[in-house]
């Protein structure tokens, strides 16, 4: 596995590893945007009216219990004969990779929005403000720590199942582990495994460096504190 990762062959090209490397992080980027704009304003909503908490939460996991490959190929089957491009390959990876990014998203938006101090809220609204403003200038402040690690978990879901995409016939990281069996070259199989792996754990990091600047310290601290007692 080393040498396949050295040899500087591998890296470069239509069907290099760098090349592979962008091709996953697009289908990643693409379902984890979608997945923000569908999940966050339903958790925001749900969070900030206390309704159809029960609901959600129930859809959610339902979600999760989708398995994500059969779900891949049924959808093949069902795009096929709509496009006769690769939009056929490309919108059901993006759904399947949206469908898991979206729980994480929803139930962490909710949840923090939820866990915000009633008498912070309370004092925002003896203050004159109204609703929305309450939601997007206390509320979710407050809740950003939440909100964020929904994110950064629907995220490395993402990324780790991106692999998938190489099933319907796509590039990805995942391609090399498809070929690399069929080929019989374990070796190749083992790096992209690998790759799939360093690359979760530098976008975590990333990630994490990320709620460090964005969060407010005081908020930091006060969520640490709530962690230690």
């Amino acid at each position: 596995m080393i040498d396949w990762l050295l040899d500087p062959s591998h890296w470069t090209g239509d069907d290099g590893v760098m090349a592979l490397i962008a091709q996953h992080l697009a289908y990643t980027g693409a379902a984890l945007l979608i997945a923000m704009v569908i999940g966050l304003p339903i958790g925001l909503y749900v969070g900030h009216t206390r309704r159809g908490t029960v609901l959600v939460a129930g859809f959610a996991n339902a979600l999760r219990a989708l398995p994500t490959l059969g779900l891949i190929v049924l959808l093949v089957i069902l795009f096929g004969p709509v496009f006769a491009s690769d939009l056929a390959f490309i919108v059901p990876s993006l759904i399947v990779l949206t469908v898991l990014a979206v729980p994480p998203i929803v139930t962490a938006a909710y949840a923090g929005v939820l866990a915000v101090d009633p008498a912070v809220v309370d004092a925002a609204r003896g203050m004159g403000y109204r609703p929305m403003k309450i939601l997007f200038s206390v509320e979710v402040p407050c809740a950003l720590p939440l909100i964020l690690s929904g994110v950064r978990s629907a995220t490395l879901q993402a990324v780790s199942t991106a692999t998938i995409a190489a099933y319907a016939s796509l590039g990805g990281l995942g391609r090399l582990i498809i070929d690399g069996r069929a080929q019989n070259d374990y070796a190749q199989m083992a790096a992209g495994a690998v790759l799939v792996g360093v690359l979760a754990l530098v976008i975590d990091l990333a990630m994490g460096l990320l709620s460090a600047v964005v969060v407010s310290p005081g908020i930091n601290r006060r969520v640490s504190r709530r962690s230690h007692a």
